[in-house]
This record gives C-alpha cells, structure tokens and sequence, in this order.
C-alpha cells in the first residue's frame, strides 16, 4: 500500500492523506484512482493547478530535433523509450489523435502542448499513466475507437495522396482491428428493422466478425492485387467488421458498401463454403 501511495502522490501531487482516500476508495488500482483524482474530486480536496504549458514547452525541446521545429522520428523513439512503450504500439494512435499529430512520428509544439494538457499531462511520470487510461479507453470506447481509427487514415497517409498504401493499410489494421474486437470497441452490433418492418435485429448471443476474418481480409487484398485503400473503404471497412454476422449471410449488397466490400462478402462466403 504504501508504494502505491507515493505512486500516487509522484503522479498527481496530492497529500498523503488525499493518496490513502482515492486509493481506498478505488481499491487500490492506482491507475482507476489517478483517473478519479482528475475527473471526480472527492469533497473538501483543493483543486490541483493544471498540467503546465512551460513544463510541456521545456519537454518539448528535450525531444524537439535540433535542426528544425517539430519532434520527428529520433525525438520519437527517444520519447518512446522514456515512456516505456513500443514505438509500435496501438495506444500511440490514440496519442497522435490527442495530440494531433500531422504525420507518422511527428509532433507540433502547439498539439504536443495543447493534447497533453487535454490529457492531463506535463511530466513524464503522469504520461506513463495516461497511457494506461488510454489504452484501456481505446479498447472499451466504441465512439473514441471510431475516431482514432478515422484519424489514422488521415495522419498515415503521405502528403498529397488520396489514398494509404495497401501495406500501411494493413500494418495499422493488424494493430487495430484485434485490439478493438478484445477490448470490445469492435462488439457485434444490432441491425436495424428493414424498410419492409421486418424485423432482422441479431440476438446477443449471435457472433460477428472473427479474428481469422481479418486476415482473410488481407488475403482477399492480394489476391485482388489492391494497391492502395481509399478514405471511404478505411471507413466503411470498421462499420463492416462491427456489424456482419459471422456467416456473411446478412449482407446487404443493395446498400451503399463500397465495392470492395462487397466482393470481399463473395470471396468469404465462398471460402466459408469450401471450409464447412
């Protein structure tokens, strides 16, 4: 208890007395109890200063490169390492979407500065727990997942390019996809009535999009010989995998999926098919 007490205290800056409260309360998960610190004051707590923009511009230039105005790829890793984080690690989509990050390892002092603060951030040692509040909302939060996997496409893409290459593509659904289906960010959602009234909702226990289909996906690419993805199959893509069955039986090839999708749904019913 009391290493998690003066984890508590080096994190937020609370008293001692303050520390034993919120961990008690939140039974002793540092991490639920730092998250509460900042969103849940307990009654009769003053209020802490907000996360410091000169101690985020000071950091800044402790990854900032020498040779011109941005954190990139050195300063990156660097900052990776300090964090104790992969550098591929799918909780940093969720940093460069916070953080607004213009491109693939590249920070801007005005979105490094105005993102931590957002989080809640101006030091290392409150970074390393953000990631962990991150991390878990990524994997939970269907509407949060949505929009980093929106932004992904968009700071992916190189500059001046309409669409992301099938090999990027492919790098950051790997990350995403299974991460979303385990945490629950991707799970199985209802189907609306059709125009008839006919009723078509799933039941609870009816599954959806599985681990294997994702790279049956992939397969599908290569056989195609895709060589870039488009912002609308990027997005429609995450509306499919949440939403078909497990069959691919439901499949509305009427409505508007881009046609990409809808020869996929052939080629999985047709592998289904040479599988059962």
């Amino acid at each position: 208890m009391e290493e998690k007490v003066i984890q508590f205290m080096n994190v937020t800056g609370a008293s001692q007395r303050d520390a034993r409260r919120y961990l008690e309360q939140y039974n002793r998960r540092v991490d639920h109890a730092i998250d509460a610190f900042y969103n849940q004051p307990l009654s009769g707590r003053r209020e802490p200063a907000g996360p410091s923009t000169s101690k985020l511009n000071q950091l800044f230039e402790v990854y900032k490169d020498p040779d011109g105005d941005d954190i990139t790829v050195d300063g990156t890793i660097k900052l990776c390492e300090d964090l104790g984080v992969d550098p591929e690690d799918v909780v940093l989509l969720a940093v460069a979407y916070e953080l607004k990050s213009p491109s693939m390892g590249t920070w801007e002092r005005k979105g490094w500065v105005d993102g931590w603060k957002g989080i809640g951030c101006d030091a290392i040692a409150t970074m390393k727990t953000a990631l962990l509040r991150l991390r878990d909302r990524l994997g939970s939060d269907a509407h949060y997942f949505q929009q980093v996997y929106n932004y992904t496409f968009e700071f992916s893409r190189p500059p001046g390019q309409r669409s992301l290459g099938i090999d990027m593509a492919q790098a950051f659904w790997q990350l995403l996809i299974p991460f979303g289906l385990q945490g629950g960010a991707l799970s199985h959602i209802v189907s609306p009535p059709t125009r008839d009234g006919e009723d078509t909702r799933m039941m609870e226990d009816e599954e959806g999009w599985r681990d294997e289909y994702t790279q049956w996906w992939f397969d599908f690419l290569q056989k195609k010989g895709v060589k870039g993805v488009s912002k609308d199959v990027w997005q429609m893509f995450l509306e499919f995998v949440r939403s078909i069955d497990f069959k691919f039986e439901k499949y509305d090839l009427e409505a508007a999926w881009p046609s990409t999708i809808d020869d996929f749904v052939e080629y999985a019913r047709e592998r289904l098919a040479k599988e059962t």
